[in-house]
């Protein structure tokens, strides 16, 4: 009788541990298939990111004179005069010639979201004609609504189409995207942005302290 309820408990414990096994299987199958579905599924892929990079080298053949003034502009889809703009409009346009429209996206979040952005200008209320142009503001729109992404002296960690914001020297926030042509060492890559002299590439990712390192795909 003692080997018989003996035997049987060895039989109880592992069917027991058989099914703790079958359902670690489910589990990870079901956590790999949801990985891969996400992977598949979500618009930061390359092709995005080549859309969104093409259209940021492509702004460095516009003429633009750099100039921060504040003008009253359209909503939505508002811009100032194409031959002039800052660091912050080189992201607009960008984006805006692969469809998606940052003085809206960031205009509506603000609005909702008032109490979360910079009160750096003592503003009271939104104003669609300048909140998407300013570098603070973007870096609290693209945490909020894209993701934020570590900041780090590694060159690989940044990939083309990531945007990337730096703090010049007299505390003057700066911004740019990230692109797929090569440093002449080959261990960086390019940035375009408006620094003083209209959009241009350069090799200038750790020129400057970097503040923010971000991936925004319009999506969330």
């Amino acid at each position: 009788m003692r080997k018989y309820t003996d035997l049987k408990n060895i039989t109880l414990q592992a069917s027991k541990q058989h099914n703790v096994f079958i359902v670690l299987i489910i589990a990870i199958s079901i956590l790999f298939l949801a990985f891969s579905t996400t992977a598949i599924s979500n618009p930061s892929n390359d092709v995005f990111s080549k859309r969104l990079v093409k259209a940021a080298i492509d702004r460095t053949k516009h003429f633009v004179r750099y100039d921060g003034a504040y003008k009253r502009i359209a909503y939505p889809m508002g811009d100032v005069s194409p031959g002039k703009g800052v660091c912050t409009d080189v992201i607009i346009r960008s984006y805006r010639k692969i469809g998606i429209d940052l003085q809206k996206n960031v205009h509506v979040h603000m609005r909702k979201n008032f109490s979360r952005y910079p009160k750096i200008w003592g503003l009271k209320r939104t104003d669609t004609n300048i909140d998407h142009r300013r570098v603070p503001n973007l870096q609290v729109f693209f945490r909020a609504k894209g993701t934020s992404l570590g900041v780090s002296k590694k060159a690989s960690d940044y990939k083309p189409g990531d945007l990337v914001t730096w703090m010049l020297p007299g505390n003057l926030p700066h911004i740019g995207i990230v692109v797929n042509k090569k440093s002449r060492d080959k261990k960086r890559y390019l940035i375009v942005h408006n620094i003083g002299l209209g959009p241009k590439m350069d090799d200038m990712l750790f020129q400057y302290r970097i503040t923010g390192h971000y991936r925004y795909t319009g999506n969330k």
